[in-house]
């Protein structure tokens, strides 16, 4: 910073003003030490500057199989709103999702000096963690259980659900017939149970579910199951990947959809309308799900103690597209 003040003909001190964005600088002082800067290379010591300012500027997100879309558009979503912030994003991806995982992962974020925590946390063991943060980190959950003190942003789970549920309904269809996933998610617990609120509201038959693993292959065995139940003829699925699995199930099994069975997503991945027939499914807002919990995470490290058990929810919307249709 001293070589950029000579370069300029400047002082320390105005050199410091036009890297924080000082106001108080004149334009034609600021293109001179910005023209230093350039022409020396110049970049921040950003461990100098954490100690004098005592941030590190730095938010560390914890999530886990960023091969699945939902939790990889999440922790997209989250970068994107972290670096418009001016934060940068430490990521630690675990391949087991428990207490014990997640609680390292924190542990280690925080011996990096990073500022606050967001925790990708779809499982219920993952939420578990959250209630031995260590003292003084700011936290948020994503998909998180209200039963901590953390604060949580999410999608309407139950919402996409009722959405995705009534639907069909609408559509004439007696009942809908639902894929569910993994018992121990978060997000599969509110798809199921949006899914039955709706029908148990229209006063619709309420069939058995069946559940899978988010993978296309668990989608194409339930696919391959539902075939052969007669009076089929509405089924949503708890995500997409698991519908296109099921969709392959039924056009082996010589079933067409829409005509015979109406199928409805969750997630629109970007290939759900290239699907064979194109998918109608739920779509998340996974760049508001990022902008929130970053905008909820800065609350907390800027007033330390608020925003505890806050509750932010997004949500979903239905978008149709050919494999839904009237029965």
């Amino acid at each position: 910073m001293a070589d950029v003040a000579r370069e300029a003909g400047v002082s320390h001190q105005t050199v410091s003003r036009v890297l924080n964005d000082h106001p108080n600088v004149r334009p034609a002082t600021r293109t001179r030490v910005l023209e230093a800067i350039d022409r020396l290379g110049y970049r921040r010591n950003l461990a100098a500057r954490a100690l004098v300012t005592r941030s590190s500027r730095t938010l560390g997100v914890v999530s886990f199989d960023t091969t699945l879309y939902g939790p990889a558009s999440t922790v997209y979503g989250i970068e994107q709103a972290a670096r418009t912030a001016g934060y940068f994003v430490s990521i630690v991806s675990l391949k087991s999702i428990d207490a014990a995982s997640v609680g390292d992962a924190i542990d280690y974020l925080a011996e990096q000096g990073v500022d606050g925590v967001v925790v990708v946390a779809p499982q219920r063991s993952a939420a578990r963690a959250l209630e031995s943060l260590p003292p003084g980190l700011p936290a948020v959950a994503v998909e998180g259980s209200h039963m901590t003190d953390v604060p949580v942003v999410c999608i309407d789970q139950a919402e996409g659900a009722r959405l995705a549920t009534r639907h069909l309904l609408d559509l004439g269809h007696e009942t809908v017939w639902h894929v569910a996933g993994p018992a121990d998610w978060l997000e599969s617990e509110g798809r199921l149970e949006g899914w039955r609120a709706a029908l148990e509201e229209a006063g619709r038959t309420v069939p058995e579910p069946l559940f899978g693993d988010w993978s296309p292959r668990s989608g194409y065995e339930a696919g391959r199951s539902l075939a052969g139940v007669g009076g089929v003829t509405a089924v949503f699925v708890a995500n997409d990947q698991m519908s296109l699995g099921l969709l392959r199930a039924l056009t082996e099994e010589g079933v067409r959809v829409p005509e015979q069975i109406s199928v409805v997503g969750f997630d629109d991945i970007p290939e759900a309308e290239f699907f064979s027939p194109p998918l109608t499914t739920i779509r998340q807002d996974f760049a508001a799900v990022g902008r929130h919990s970053i905008e909820v995470l800065l609350r907390r490290i800027e007033t330390p103690g608020t925003g505890e058990r806050e509750r932010l929810v997004v949500s979903p919307s239905l978008v149709v597209r050919s494999s839904s249709a009237a029965r």
